[in-house]
């Protein structure tokens, strides 16, 4: 029997009802179900917290023994933190040394109480044969015998060099002395003089051309290995391009500060430098003809033969689409090309370049993306003629580790070569100069690192991905094959203190080929049944990939800076999501010229598919409410994702954003958008094109930048109000390049939370 209820709707009964209704909405408010709630604040500020020393068994780096027989590291246990060695001959892991002895030991000495577990140093290094170690801790060097755990003070620790030292080190001043210890070579009135070192009145000028605009470097003498000869730049100065920052609360003095410095910007002219080698005995002088390296952004890298015949140089041409290697001979003066690298675009000599001479110059081993992939060649450096492509097939090397001359052969990290894998997974390779006898070092489904020891022949080899905690094993650096393994990381109490793993995530791109990979992460209380705004967190700065894609962001320093953020910023209600889309790198060339004279691209078509195919499979991705935010080029990104794509993004935070590519420094930029300046920068530029604006905006500036100098958003808030458009600017007093600091942090979630939740922020 069915039974019905029949409610009339009186006056009465209706102002019931929306009490009821309140009382509803108030309970689920408070419950966890709303967003943007003060409770998911409180746990945003938590997320860090919570999350650090909660990965256990996981080494952050490794240092070998110098005989490479053994391998220590410092892992976080429930315990604490405790030192492990792994001795490859006896395939065991032991302890490093007696941890509690040691604390004691200490904790008498320094007269207060030392944990075992929690040591007041982290690293250490073995001395007299394995039989004692030396640490730093309290200011001072320490030295513990390891049978006796008798501890010695051994000196005041130093404090690392500070920025006069670097810079006197960097000017070299100084004479410099030949290798056989009899001649010195210095600047004197802009020209070069040698003197012998045991006669201070017999010195000789070996230049008589420079002039105060058109000078020796002091910096660049480089003596040849026999002391017979002197490389050296004669360098024509350019005219400087100063910049200004105006230092409004400086905290020695209540007046503002003035600060000037040299900044040269895309255009601007650089200073021509010209190779020159004097001979002692003979007073020859050689310097390359100009026409040969005419518009050079860049002379350098220059190294002397063995045999003191010649130096070698590179030659990056302005605009990055010509490079070379080349040689001056130092008995004739002749100019010879090595290797010529042309490109329709550009070189990419900031991230691939990679160079190895052997036998002292008879070959080159040489990285080139001339077949649309960047692969090894080995070149015959006297012919100029590619011997062999050492690599080939559609995957990427990324870095060689080591050359071996005697065995000929390389090992080299490379990503993409498995097709079933993440492209960007780093791998560990070993191949022979012929491009023979390809052996993978590593193999499982993960990015690795690794950690070679002293002469090669094994190495700590660390995988994990976004998903996957790490593993750590030893491996035989000859075919990969494991040793032992070391570590196998836990992460329950991660997970028990809240952490939810990314997913990653991949969909094809604007070609409808490519995939385009990136990671998702959700809050903890995430609740499928309700629909969540989407946040894309951008950088796409065409000099590497950003996408994490290690369970630690970086292998080698534990930092969990980018994926806490990401939680933090999810736990207030969103969805947050992170993309390589194409024009960044490390993947084939073609993908990387999407951005060539086009950085206002983004990837944002890659991006938006991405976005909509992931909604696809989950449709609590709110699409209507899409923000995205960045830092430097990300800033500028983020800026032009309203501008140039408003019907997908509708908010959105720029921090630090060079907003107009002519403002900013001058290699980035012409490397990526070409050289000489062209209508390819106004396209470009977000203060151009700043009347387009849509959506919701919040600029964020440090007064004190001194990567992307301030005017490049200064010209953007000038634009905006020119053209009556609402938008919201934070300037942070005496800040430097940067997202903001932790007040700018709050704005940015505050304007996230209004304007994607609809919700008013709650009260700071």
């Amino acid at each position: 029997m069915k039974t019905k209820i029949l409610l009339a709707i009186t006056p009465a009964s209706m102002n019931i009802l929306k009490v009821f209704l309140v009382k509803v909405l108030i309970f689920y408010t408070h419950s966890g179900h709303a967003q943007g709630t003060v409770e998911d604040y409180g746990r945003a500020a938590l997320v860090k917290s919570k999350m650090e020393n909660k990965v256990y068994y996981s080494p952050k780096t490794f240092t070998w023994l110098q005989n490479g027989a053994a391998i220590w590291y410092m892992i976080a246990t429930p315990k604490g933190r405790e030192f492990i060695l792994a001795d490859i001959n006896l395939k065991e892991r032991r302890p490093a040394f007696d941890q509690a002895k040691l604390a004691k030991s200490l904790s008498a000495i320094t007269n207060r109480k030392i944990s075992p577990y929690d040591l007041p140093f982290t690293e250490f290094s073995f001395a007299e044969k394995e039989t004692k170690i030396e640490f730093v801790a309290e200011g001072s060097i320490w030295q513990a015998d390891l049978t006796s755990y008798i501890i010695t003070e051994k000196g005041k620790a130093l404090a690392s060099p500070g920025n006069e030292g670097r810079r006197s080190a960097i000017l070299n001043t100084e004479p410099i002395k030949s290798p056989d210890g009899k001649w010195l070579a210095f600047i004197k009135n802009y020209n070069v003089y040698v003197r012998p070192v045991s006669t201070v009145n017999e010195e000789s000028a070996l230049s008589f051309d420079g002039s105060e605009g058109d000078y020796y470097s002091s910096g660049d003498v480089v003596w040849s290995p026999d002391s017979k000869k002197i490389f050296t730049f004669r360098i024509r100065a350019n005219k400087p391009h100063p910049v200004y920052l105006i230092e409004s609360s400086p905290t020695d003095q209540l007046q503002p500060k003035l600060h000037t410095r040299n900044y040269l910007k895309p255009g601007d002219a650089l200073p021509v430098k010209i190779p020159s080698i004097f001979v002692l005995e003979s007073k020859l002088h050689f310097s390359v003809d100009e026409s040969l390296i005419k518009e050079h952004y860049n002379i350098a890298n220059p190294a002397w033969r063995k045999d003191s015949r010649s130096v070698s140089f590179e030659y990056n041409k302005r605009g990055h689409q010509v490079y070379k290697i080349m040689e001056l001979e130092a008995t004739t003066g002749k100019v010879y090309t090595l290797v010529a690298e042309d490109c329709k675009t550009f070189f990419d000599y900031n991230g691939k370049k990679f160079r190895y001479d052997i036998e002292d110059g008879k070959e080159i081993l040489w990285t080139s993306e001339r077949d649309g992939w960047n692969h090894l060649y080995l070149f015959d450096a006297v012919t100029g003629k590619i011997k062999n492509q050492v690599t080939r097939g559609e995957w990427v090397v990324r870095r060689v580790i080591k050359v071996d001359e005697t065995k000929r052969n390389i090992i080299f990290e490379a990503s993409g070569k498995n097709p079933a894998q993440d492209p960007y997974f780093i791998q560990y390779y070993k191949i022979n100069f012929d491009g023979t006898g390809l052996v993978p070092l590593t193999t499982e489904n993960g990015n690795h690192t690794a950690f070679f020891s002293p002469d090669f022949s094994h190495f700590a080899d660390v995988w994990s991905r976004v998903d996957e905690p790490p593993v750590s094993v030893l491996r035989n650096a000859a075919d990969g094959s494991i040793i032992m393994k070391l570590e196998q990381a836990d992460i329950k109490s991660l997970i028990s203190a809240g952490w939810r793993l990314p997913e990653v995530f991949n969909a094809k791109g604007r070609d409808g080929i490519t995939d385009i990979w990136g990671i998702i992460v959700r809050p903890v209380n995430f609740d499928p049944r309700k629909k969540y705004p989407v946040i894309e967190y951008i950088y796409a700065g065409p000099h590497n990939s950003f996408v994490p894609k290690s369970f630690i962001a970086d292998p080698k320093s534990g930092d969990y800076r980018s994926l806490s953020a990401f939680h933090e910023l999810a736990e207030l209600g969103f969805i947050v999501v992170q993309i390589d889309g194409m024009g960044t790198s490390n993947r084939s060339k073609a993908f990387h010229d999407i951005s060539w004279k086009n950085l206002k691209d983004g990837g944002f078509p890659d991006r938006i598919l991405w976005m909509q195919a992931a909604a696809a499979k989950y449709p609590y991705m709110d699409l209507k409410n899409v923000g995205i935010y960045g830092n430097s080029a990300g800033g500028q990104n983020s800026m032009a994702a309203l501008l140039f794509h408003p019907d997908f993004y509708k908010v959105a935070v720029s921090s630090s954003g060079c907003h107009d590519n002519r403002m900013d420094k001058i290699w980035w930029n012409e490397l990526w958008m070409g050289y000489p300046i062209g209508p390819q920068y106004e396209a470009s530029s977000n203060v151009t094109h700043a009347a387009k604006l849509k959506g919701k905006l919040l600029l964020i500036l440090g007064e004190m930048d001194e990567n992307v100098p301030p005017e490049s958003t200064l010209q953007l808030v000038n634009a905006l109000i020119r053209a009556n458009k609402n938008f919201d600017f934070l300037i942070v007093p005496g800040m430097g390049h940067s997202m903001g600091g932790d007040y700018g942090e709050h704005k940015r979630r505050d304007f996230f939370v209004k304007h994607l939740l609809g919700v008013e922020p709650p009260g700071w």
